[in-house]
């Protein structure tokens, strides 16, 4: 039995249409589009902004520190004159579980609440922003438990305690119950509304903006900042932002059954079978380590980061090894983004579009480069890009189709151009900003340059994306580095908006917390000649 569960793709996208009644006859009636928000704040039409990006927080406090926490504060210093903050997922680890959302999200984000001032009086399913949040779910904020883990987990949480181990379970009962809980929290969750009539007056009182598509939500701070759907659209300063659920197309490529395709499956069987070997040597060290001793316990710290790490890769194989045939994905969301994209360059009020969600197609972090997911992830978006670069044809005029793409997911703070892809994603910004509180991880051993083989080149390798810098846990035992961190953007220019990054640390160094501001940097979008 695996400790924590990923609900299928299907199940996933069915039980997040019934949460907000996708497409109900007084939606349709009203000629409502469920995947639009207007932003209410009385600034949305001004050029020059900013805004803050935040990703893979979810993580509490930690025995004596809160990296979240820490994240936080330094936020709120940036945020007298930022418009909103853009949240790249895994709002809630480890499973999503709605009874730790005061202590993962309430809590280190009170200011930025209504009722702030009073976190413990906030219910996880009556969260009201005083600033806007806009957020994606990432693979924790889907996950569940098996009620027996569940069971013991609870159970043996004092035991932990007393014993003072440092490894915080944080799953709850249930875990998210198919990602019900991001529902509850942060979506327009129609379905507890039963009765027609106050349904009819809901959406009256809250569907009342004009979109490209009809009526859409009226985003209001401080009064109703409920999202419309899990992936949706919005326009600020002349940006498109369009945020997407990556939970339902990263399944990884079906194995081919070829003869190349029968030797990668048996490079990932012995590749599993490698992990797990690796996860009973790290459990059998963990134990023999008393935390009360400093430097016994970063190794513990370190037992307990590498077992995560760990699990991931052999989630990973396991989810390439079951894929025998085309997985499900959720097209519906995939063609939406072409149709919304090719619109947005055929509007001629916008000047940029902007994609944040959780899966980062390009990353040089440890466990995430080489992961199934990320290529089947940066396979689908890449399709729709060239897609859509079919259908605009001229209009860029050399400029890529997106600006800048936003991710999390990879524990760290990072910045990637790419180069000459063959495809629509050339040249593009990409900002995996996934360290915002969770445990870092460190960058590949192999480097900043990412390689891989295409049709193009006739099975060489050829460079596609270089990484401009890395921002993750460096160092060893009472030397280890954690810098969390954050970024600022501001958005300057007129008719094609410069990106300015400003990028934020708490960092965590000899059990003391250091504050850092790195180099800013300019995003290169001008034209490619």
């Amino acid at each position: 039995m695996e400790f924590v569960t990923d609900p299928p793709i299907s199940v996933k996208m069915q039980k997040m249409k019934q949460r907000v009644q996708w497409q109900h006859p007084l939606i349709q009636q009203r000629g409502i589009d469920q995947t639009e928000l207007f932003v209410d704040d009385g600034f949305a039409q001004e050029s020059e902004f900013s805004f803050l990006v935040i990703g893979d927080s979810g993580s509490g406090s930690h025995r004596g520190h809160n990296p979240q926490r820490q994240v936080a504060e330094l936020m709120l210093q940036q945020s007298a004159d930022c418009r909103f903050v853009l949240h790249t997922g895994d709002v809630i680890y480890l499973v999503g579980s709605s009874e730790y959302y005061f202590k993962n999200f309430i809590d280190p984000y009170r200011e930025f609440l209504v009722g702030g001032d009073r976190p413990h009086a906030i219910p996880f399913d009556r969260i009201t922003f005083q600033m806007p949040f806009f957020l994606v779910p990432g693979n924790h904020d889907y996950y569940d438990l098996p009620w027996l883990y569940g069971l013991v987990a609870q159970t043996v949480l004092p035991i932990r305690y007393l014993l003072e181990s440092r490894i915080d379970l944080d799953v709850g009962w249930r875990g998210s119950q198919q990602g019900k809980a991001y529902a509850q929290a942060f979506l327009d969750y129609l379905l507890a509304i039963d009765n027609p009539t106050l349904l009819a007056q809901h959406l009256d009182r809250h569907y009342t903006a004009t979109g490209a598509q009809g009526r859409c939500l009226r985003y209001q701070p401080s009064q109703f900042t409920r999202l419309p759907n899990r992936y949706y659209q919005f326009r600020y300063g002349g940006i498109d932002f369009f945020a997407l659920d990556s939970n339902t197309f990263n399944a990884p490529m079906p194995l081919s059954h070829s003869a190349s395709g029968e030797a990668q499956r048996r490079i990932l069987e012995q590749r599993r079978a490698e992990v797990q070997q690796q996860k009973q040597e790290l459990l059998q060290r963990s134990m023999q380590l008393n935390s009360k001793q400093l430097d016994q316990a970063e190794q513990l710290d370190d037992c307990r980061t590498k077992l995560e790490q760990l699990e991931e890769v052999e989630k990973d194989i396991n989810k390439q090894l079951a894929t025998d045939r085309s997985p499900i994905i959720d097209v519906e969301q995939l063609d939406w983004l072409k149709q919304r994209l090719i619109e947005s360059w055929f509007t001629e009020e916008v000047r940029g579009r902007v994609l944040f969600f959780h899966h980062p197609p390009y990353v040089t972090e440890a466990t995430k480069w080489q992961q199934g997911q990320t290529l089947a992830v940066r396979q689908r978006l890449r399709s729709v890009l060239d897609q859509v670069a079919a259908a605009v044809g001229e209009k860029p005029q050399g400029r890529p189709i997106v600006d800048l793409v936003l991710n999390g997911h990879a524990h760290c703070l990072e910045y990637l151009r790419t180069g000459d892809t063959g495809h629509a994603d050339a040249h593009t910004n990409w900002i995996v900003c996934g360290g915002s509180g969770y445990s870092l991880r460190r960058q590949r051993s192999e480097g900043p340059e990412l390689m891989e083989v295409s049709e193009a080149t006739k099975g060489r390798l050829r460079s596609v994306a270089t990484s401009h810098w890395f921002v993750g846990r460096s160092g060893q035992g009472l030397y280890k580095r954690r810098p969390y961190s954050f970024v600022r953007i501001d958005v300057q220019g007129d008719k094609i908006p410069r990106f300015v990054v400003r990028p934020y640390v708490a960092e965590r160094y000899r059990h003391q917390w250091y504050e850092q501001s790195l180099p800013i940097i300019q995003l290169e979008n001008q034209p490619v000649i």
